[in-house]
């Protein structure tokens, strides 16, 4: 597994070449124990299988000419969409308090939950 993320890692051209090299089934074991996951064997060949044919995939994608295409973190153009903060009055601290099961010293009063 190691020798494909570092191909991520890398130059263009080095990328291009990642998704021919296929992903073995000692690769997906590895992942697997790293994540603490159990599969079976019949597991490990479909994942196997699967990963195989997303750097397949991704191999296809790579041979698209992008180098006139500016990178971007979203398909669409976002601006920032919050709203300004203005200063409202909030609730007073007895309406709060009110709706409280236990208050003490004007706070809220909980059980305890570390030991």
């Amino acid at each position: 597994m190691e020798k494909i993320f570092s191909k991520i890692c890398t130059d263009r051209e080095n990328i291009k070449e990642w998704g021919k090299e296929m992903i073995t089934k000692k690769e997906v074991e590895y992942v697997a124990r790293l994540a603490r996951l159990k599969l079976s064997e019949e597991e490990k060949e479909k994942y196997t299988k699967q990963l195989a044919d997303i750097l397949k995939y991704i191999n296809k994608l790579n041979e698209l000419d992008t180098e006139k295409v500016e990178p971007t973190s979203h398909v669409l153009r976002l601006s920032n969409v919050f709203r300004e903060d203005k200063v409202r009055p909030s609730l007073k601290q007895e309406e709060i308090l009110a709706n409280a099961p236990e208050v003490e010293s004007n706070h809220f009063k909980v059980k305890k939950i570390i030991e």
